[in-house]
């Protein structure tokens, strides 16, 4: 049990020191090769837009991962007791808002409504599933 825990930390870590390393030179040499950059299309990702949505994946997975061990020590207690209903209250409350914002900011035109959703598709899993996750925990 904790050993694991620790070596997920640990390896946890590890891959943020890389992400804050790789990403910075990444940007570094985006900003020196711009007078070469081709245009590329709308569609396309690059290295530095897909570190962000690789990060937002994992951005998600660790959020909805957050709420799984309250709900698991409520059901094994059969109680809420000693949770801070006002945290998850605000919590749900920022969460709707946030998910809300991203539904409103879509673009008007069909065509890149597509593109738009699936850009921010893993922060609306993480903000609306979250708040899903957190009406179990109230």
């Amino acid at each position: 049990g904790s050993k694991n825990l620790k070596n997920f930390c640990i390896t946890w870590i590890m891959v943020c020191i890389a992400l804050c390393v790789i990403l910075p030179y990444q940007l570094l040499l985006r900003n020196q090769d711009q007078s070469t950059v081709i245009e590329r299309s709308n569609n396309s990702l690059d290295m530095i837009e897909m570190s962000g949505f690789i990060c937002g994946y994992i951005s998600c997975v660790f959020y909805l991962g957050s709420r799984f061990p309250q709900l698991y020590k409520n059901f094994r207690r059969r109680s809420t007791e000693g949770t801070s209903y006002l945290l998850f209250a605000l919590a749900m409350m920022g969460n709707s808002t946030y998910g809300l914002s991203l539904v409103l900011k879509m673009p008007a035109t069909e065509s890149l409504r597509a593109l738009y959703f699936l850009h921010h598709l893993p922060w609306l899993i993480g903000s609306l599933g979250v708040l899903f996750l957190d009406i179990f925990v109230s």
